[in-house]
């Protein structure tokens, strides 16, 4: 496997269990998408479905279209399109990432062996030519598309940095217990698809939107998933029934498309979001992206982004790795920012001032342990606590920093407090600000509006992405063990009832309740499922 692959799949805590695939590529069929005909790669005689790969979306990032937003592909039906050959964006990891997961899996001993010499060099299937889409359809659907079946939407997470396509795991698993689920047994169509990353995909700042277009990132998911809408039918989808899904900057992704245009350019390309653990961060006002924007112009010796048009691609990719790989602990520097456009406001603030579609129907999740390798062991006394928060929110005026060390996390460790020490006082206060308050603010946005839904990841030891793992189960591994495997199941069932019929319950052990008044939330854990008041509600 090529170091950056393994990597990705280290850190992201999923490894796509194989398939095996029996036809022959004559024996495949093919799919006119008007501007390319493009041949199933594959189908699995187990799952039985087709695997359409390495869809064209959108036409190749580069040279003038780089830093832009993505242009529909140009049409070329000379050739049948197999997907043979795979691409992922841009990838970039941050040392302090890369410090602690080589210290969870015991690859070094101590902090002092941390550096930059972790992080893996590129995978030759990086490009920038990278803006493609895999398609898996049951046979059922695909070969009688009579009755449409829904769609399920998977947006990778990275911190706006690294993921790519089929990174995650292999849907299978989420394929048959959506059969299951089905009274037709027909199941769901599965999606995913690249997006670009890092400088190459969020940028952000006045300069930029006078010189470029920001948030490419975002746009690339807005065309893919209006790809979806135009396209899913040929392959026996409804359009009409579409839940995306997505963890981490995947679903902090889904809130940007929630909220984009605060909510003033109709109805979004879904009708359902799955967002677990919702990665949204902070990103600082105008002055702080134009200083990153000019950070990377001038580890590129140039002073636009024209001139930024024209650099071989080999210097961006290490200028966008080297800023990366220095980031702050808890960060990896690039993420959406507000840009007057597809994105008016932090979707936290949209969700308050009522700036979404509200035709949406959600479910939300966070994790009981978000943060562990986020949180600096170095965290041991306040003063740590609080250079920590100031290089997290850069920008942050002094009272701000005050309020959130004195009033919001105080240093006090008697019992009054939900956490025990210095270490555990910057752990919640990470979680809370990345993830935790982003399903509070969904919550409390769309539990007004109708019926919604959300669960707690309890298993152990609940680190941010191991429910990944389990929404892509495919039988007992390291990571989930046979002892686990009934509440992997339990979960897909949960995931896919919700995209098969806009309630989660569907063959369920115990119902997942409506959010309400009440605050109520599913906790999954190994041995039980509970119904608990979601902790995210509090004056924090």
């Amino acid at each position: 496997m090529r170091p950056l692959a393994f990597f990705l799949l280290l850190v992201s805590g999923v490894a796509a269990a194989p398939s095996k695939f029996c036809s022959t590529p004559t024996s495949l069929p093919t799919v006119d998408l008007g501007y390319e005909i493009h041949q199933a790669i594959s189908f699995n005689e187990t799952g039985q479905y087709y695997n359409f790969s390495n869809i064209r979306y959108a036409r190749p990032p580069t040279g003038e279209l780089r830093f832009t937003a993505p242009q529909p592909p140009v049409k070329n039906c000379e050739t049948i399109q197999k997907g043979d050959t795979g691409s992922s964006c841009p990838q970039a990891l941050a040392e302090w990432y890369a410090c602690n997961l080589a210290l969870q899996k015991q690859v070094i001993k101590s902090y002092s062996e941390c550096g930059k010499h972790l992080i893996p060099p590129p995978d030759p299937l990086e490009r920038e030519d990278c803006l493609f889409l895999d398609v898996i359809a049951p046979r059922a659907a695909f070969d009688n598309p009579s009755k449409k079946v829904p769609v399920m939407v998977w947006i990778y997470g990275g911190g706006y940095a690294f993921g790519r396509k089929g990174l995650d795991g292999d849907p299978s698993g989420l394929i048959e217990r959506s059969k299951e689920v089905d009274p037709d047994g027909r199941g769901v169509i599965f999606v995913t698809f690249n997006y670009r990353g890092g400088a190459f995909g969020f940028l952000s700042g006045p300069n930029v939107r006078a010189n470029g277009t920001a948030n490419v990132g975002l746009l690339d998911q807005r065309l893919a998933l209006e790809w979806v809408q135009d396209n899913i039918h040929l392959f026996g989808g409804d359009k009409n029934r579409v839940t995306v899904l997505g963890q981490s900057a995947g679903g902090g992704s889904i809130m940007h498309q929630i909220t984009a245009y605060g909510g003033l350019r109709g109805r979004v390309p879904f009708q359902q979001a799955i967002i677990q653990s919702p990665g949204i961060p902070l990103l600082p006002g105008n002055k702080q992206q134009d200083d990153l924007l000019q950070d990377f112009l001038g580890r590129l010796n140039v002073s636009t982004i024209q001139e930024a048009r024209q650099i071989p691609y080999e210097a961006l990719y290490k200028a966008n790795a080297d800023m990366v790989a220095i980031s702050p602990q808890g960060t990896f520097t690039w993420a959406p920012g507000p840009d007057g456009s597809f994105v008016p406001a932090l979707p936290g603030t949209l969700l308050a001032q009522g700036g979404f579609d509200k035709s949406v129907k959600i479910m939300t999740a966070f994790n009981h342990n978000e943060t562990e390798y986020f949180t600096s062991r170095d965290n041991v006394n306040n003063t740590v606590f609080v250079d920590n928060l100031r290089a997290t929110f850069p920008g942050a005026q002094n009272s701000v920093i005050e309020y959130i060390s004195k009033k919001l996390y105080p240093p006090v460790f008697y019992g009054s407090q939900p956490y025990k020490d210095f270490f555990t006082r910057a752990k919640l206060s990470l979680a809370e600000a990345g993830f935790v308050c982003n399903t509070h603010y969904l919550q409390k946005a769309f539990s007004r509006l109708g019926s919604t839904y959300g669960y707690k990841f309890s298993v152990p030891l609940s680190f941010h992405g191991l429910d990944v793992f389990y929404t892509f189960f495919n039988g007992p591994s390291e990571v989930v063990p046979a002892s686990a495997s009934p509440v992997a199941l339990m979960l897909q069932r949960y995931l896919v009832s919700f995209a098969l019929t806009g309630k989660p319950n569907a063959h369920a052990e115990v119902d997942m309740p409506v959010y309400g008044s009440k605050k109520q939330l599913l906790e999954l854990t190994t041995g039980s499922l509970d119904i608990i008041t979601d902790s995210s509600n509090n004056e924090r």
